[in-house]
Formats: structure tokens, C-alpha cells, sequence
């Protein structure tokens, strides 16, 4: 028990420093939001005056510019108890209620990209363990590591513009086309995926590779486990020794990996949903970086570092759980 409380108080700790780094380096950014609504103005409108800029910024932006810096501290964290995490300067609209339209957007195309990836990469990973040393064992294992080496948001330009511009197969953007109308009709549910597609196959063809070889390897040396040769001598199946023995075993060591991972979804989607206008969680966060929008910046933070110390706490919460040995003090595997 003693243990638990120690890993909530430090998680809740790790969120607190974060929070409060973030805050602040958010501040010492060069520029703000004021700054960033002049010069739309100005580029808009050149014959503005000084006089007219600063009504029209005041009326976009309701802050204090010099108001101290550990004042707005406490405020917000006074506001982020209340569970309010401000107003959108941009976008003039309440930044709980942005971020929680646009969370399960990302979670769809990440969650799905990482549910594919995974089946892929551990079935890809045990079949090249049974085949080591074959020409299909070294074709596989070198397209993996080429494809684990290509950054997903490249693959994601490369896919854009080969099926979205030159063969115009897909959508360039969006969640879904104009004039289809959300809800439960084959017809949305069809043109979501359709948009989604790109996305979500840039994130699975930059991803199972590395995974793949480290299931490989794990499988590889399961095999030579002298448990396993007692399971042959008893007469087991070649599936079950498969499914129950080698696969099980050898998945044990990437299921921290595989929950950091989940983590990292939504700040991983940052790139991705700028490069395909997808209006989620990263393509706000992105937003807000460039518009020096305060408010939804720290709200896409809190999002992004929850999101991973949830996800790293139930990792080293369960492990124990998932792999007696860890527990044990036994031969416990590496987390990958």
C-alpha cells in the first residue's frame, strides 16, 4: 500500500513541476497574444492606427499585460481547481469545451493507427522468430527497419501527395466532407474513415517495424527457454505452445512500452493533424503555439501530461501484476 501512495504522490508531483514550468515558459515566449493580434491587424488593415489597434485588441484579448507574472500563477491554479481552464483568445470560446471536441478525434486516428500497428508488429514479430535465418526473415527485418526509420510525419507529406493531390484517391483535410451530417447512418461513418485513412496509415507504416524486431527478439529467445522444450515433451500443441508460451512471454517485456505509448498519443498528433488539417487535439495545441493563445496552450500542456503520467503510472503500477517476476525479484524483462 505504502508503495502505491508513494507512486500517486509522486505522479501528482511530476504534474505540478510541469505545470508550473509550462506556465511560465509559455510567458517568456517572445511575442503574446496582443503582439500576434497587431500584426493580424496591421497585415489586414495597414492604414490602422495606434489608437483604433489597441481598441480592437482590447476587445479580442481580455488581459492584463501588467498584471505580475506570480499573480496570473495563482489565479490559474485557483481557475484550474474549479476546473476551468479558461477562454480561447483565438478562438473566443471556452478551452475545456474545444479540447473536448477534439480529444476523441485523435484518439480515434491515433487509438486505431496503434491498435493496427500492434496487431501487425506482434504477429509480423513472432512469424519472423519461427523463421530466423530465412530470405523472408531478412527481407521482412530490413523493410521494417527502413520503414522504423522514416519519421511519420514524412510518410504523411509523401502519402498526402501521392493520394490525396496526384491521384486524388483521398481527402487532403478534415474530419469529414461538407454537407454530410454527423450521426449513426453508413454514410458518416464512411466518410470519417475515409478521411481518416491517410492519417492513420502514416502512424502504422512508420510504427510497427521497431516493434516488429523487438517482438522477433523476444520470441527468438523464449524459444530457447528450457520450459519450452519441457511443453514439446509433454505433448502440446504446436498452436497452444505458440499462443500460451511464446507469445505471451515474449509480449511481457514491450507492455510497458506499449502503455507509455498510449501516453503519447494525443501529444503525438501534433505534426500529423497540422499536416492533414485534421482538427484535433494537436492541431489546436499547433494553433495555439503560433497565436500565442496562453489559455489553449496550457490547456493542450494539461491534456498532453496527464495523458502520459496516467498512462507511465499504470505502467509501473500493473507490470508487478502482468509479470510475477518483476515482483519476485526474478528474471524480469527489460521494458521496451
Amino acid at each position: 500500500m505504502n508503495y502505491y501512495l508513494k507512486r500517486f504522490f509522486r505522479s501528482g508531483l511530476t504534474a505540478y513541476i510541469v505545470i508550473s514550468l509550462t506556465f511560465v515558459l509559455t510567458r517568456l515566449m517572445p511575442g503574446g497574444p496582443a503582439d500576434y493580434v497587431r500584426a493580424t491587424i496591421r497585415r489586414n488593415n495597414p492604414a490602422a492606427r495606434p489608437a483604433q489597434i489597441n481598441q480592437m485588441v482590447s476587445q479580442y484579448i481580455s488581459i492584463t499585460p501588467d498584471e505580475p507574472i506570480w499573480q496570473q500563477y495563482i489565479e490559474y491554479f485557483v481557475s484550474l481547481l474549479q476546473l476551468d481552464l479558461g477562454t480561447s483568445f483565438f478562438y473566443n470560446r471556452p478551452v475545456i469545451d474545444i479540447y473536448a471536441e477534439a480529444i476523441p478525434w485523435t484518439l480515434f486516428i491515433m487509438g486505431v493507427a496503434l491498435i493496427i500497428s500492434l496487431i501487425i508488429s506482434i504477429v509480423l514479430g513472432a512469424f519472423l522468430a519461427y523463421h530466423e535465418g530465412t530470405k523472408v526473415d531478412n527481407l521482412l527485418s530490413t523493410l521494417s527497419v527502413t520503414l522504423n526509420s522514416i519519421p511519420y510525419y514524412i510518410a504523411g507529406v509523401f502519402l498526402l501527395v501521392i493520394f490525396a493531390y496526384t491521384f486524388e484517391l483521398f481527402p487532403s483535410g478534415n474530419r469529414t466532407s461538407i454537407g454530410v451530417e454527423a450521426g449513426f447512418t453508413l454514410e458518416y461513418f464512411t466518410d470519417v474513415l475515409w478521411h481518416a485513412t491517410l492519417p492513420i496509415l502514416s502512424v502504422v507504416i512508420t510504427s510497427f517495424g521497431g516493434r516488429a524486431l523487438r517482438m522477433r527478439g523476444n520470441s527468438i529467445r523464449v524459444l530457447g527457454e528450457d520450459y519450452l522444450q519441457v511443453a514439446r515433451l509433454r505433448g502440446l500443441r504446436s498452436s497452444r505452445i505458440r499462443t500460451q508460451y511464446v507469445a505471451r512471454n515474449a509480449v511481457l517485456p514491450i507492455y510497458t512500452g506499449i502503455l507509455i505509448q498510449i501516453g503519447f498519443v494525443l501529444g503525438g498528433s501534433i505534426i500529423l493533424e497540422q499536416i492533414f488539417r485534421y482538427p484535433g487535439v494537436g492541431f489546436y495545441f499547433f494553433k495555439s503555439i503560433s497565436s500565442r493563445d496562453y489559455p489553449l496552450m496550457m490547456g493542450g500542456f494539461l491534456i498532453i501530461t496527464f495523458a502520459v503520467i496516467i498512462a507511465v503510472t499504470i505502467a509501473d503500477m500493473t507490470y508487478g501484476l502482468i509479470d510475477p517476476r518483476a515482483s519476485s525479484g526474478g528474471d524480469s524483462h527489460e521494458a521496451y
